[in-house]
């Protein structure tokens, strides 16, 4: 099967090698960026398809992408890890469709940060989604879903992971089926969907009057690769990487007040019990009693 592939971030390039390595896919083209400055898990796809002896095209103008693509002659088009919607005349390309992605329980939860805002949620499952595309966001007719587990310890970096892991196996099936033309489509429940918004620098602040799960799982939301949450003191904005709730039997302190200090680590106040900051990037400590 003759596969056009259209991605320019981490995730791409290790679903690009997946189809290196597939018995039944023909790489005959590569959409990708060359400008690093445009995302921030940008992954340059060059060098893998010059290893596959692949075309690459760099200019994302999308006429000039229709009228590439089109000369590759491709069977089906695989675009994952793109933030542009394809316009129609990309997606009438090939004769078995586009195929996109989405890490959420499509219908629900389309829409920006799906890591992000199933975590900060408190979700205690996600998914793992490949669907035929068409011209909405994340709308298309789903192709494979595999339901991913979020546990307590879970953060933005280890969902990441276990979703990719995810991805590249459901992958390798999808790849074969459409190869021999056996893949089943299933249409969305439109009426069941939602959409996640695009996430604020606002979004990551943390108030203390959160209960300390809310805070927690804000924290887990926004770990690496995310750019943390973040509290104010002393006028400075602070990042704060890791987070332990902790039981307190105090509700008439309030919060945001220091209850402890343990070498780095701080028990603060919140919501309804206490928190413990983990790692974090205060440039001095506050001191015990003092408040946030």
């Amino acid at each position: 099967m003759k596969i056009a592939f259209i991605g320019c971030v981490e995730f791409s390039a290790v679903l690009f090698e997946v189809l290196i390595a597939h018995p039944e896919a023909e790489l005959v083209g590569l959409v990708t960026r060359s400008d690093a400055r445009l995302n921030a898990d940008f992954s340059d796809l060059r060098p893998l398809a010059q290893r596959a002896h692949c075309p690459v095209c760099t200019d994302t103008d999308t006429s000039a992408m229709a009228r590439w693509l089109r000369e590759r002659r491709p069977d089906i088009i695989y675009c994952f890890g793109w933030s542009q919607l394809l316009p129609p005349d990309i997606l009438a390309i090939p004769p078995r469709g586009v195929v996109g992605y989405h890490p959420a329980a499509l219908p629900q939860n389309r829409g920006r940060h799906p890591i992000i805002w199933a975590l900060a949620l408190g979700l205690e499952h996600t998914a793992s989604t490949f669907f035929r595309m068409d011209e909405g966001a994340d709308t298309g007719d789903i192709l494979s879903q595999q339901t991913v587990a979020i546990d307590p310890q879970d953060d933005a970096g280890s969902l990441y992971r276990k979703l990719m892991a995810a991805a590249c196996e459901q992958l390798r099936t999808l790849t074969t089926t459409l190869a021999r033309g056996n893949a089943r489509a299933t249409p969305q429940d439109h009426h069941a969907a939602n959409v996640w918004r695009k996430r604020s620098v606002a979004d990551g602040h943390i108030d203390w009057r959160m209960s300390a799960q809310a805070i927690h799982n804000l924290v887990r939301a926004l770990a690496p690769p995310y750019p943390g949450a973040h509290c104010d003191y002393a006028g400075q904005t602070v990042i704060i990487r890791r987070t332990r709730p902790v039981a307190h039997a105090q509700p008439n302190l309030e919060p945001g007040k220091v209850l402890a200090v343990h070498g780095d680590r701080l028990t603060i106040k919140c919501g309804d019990a206490a928190i413990e900051l983990l790692e974090h990037e205060f440039p001095t400590l506050p001191t015990e009693g003092s408040y946030l």
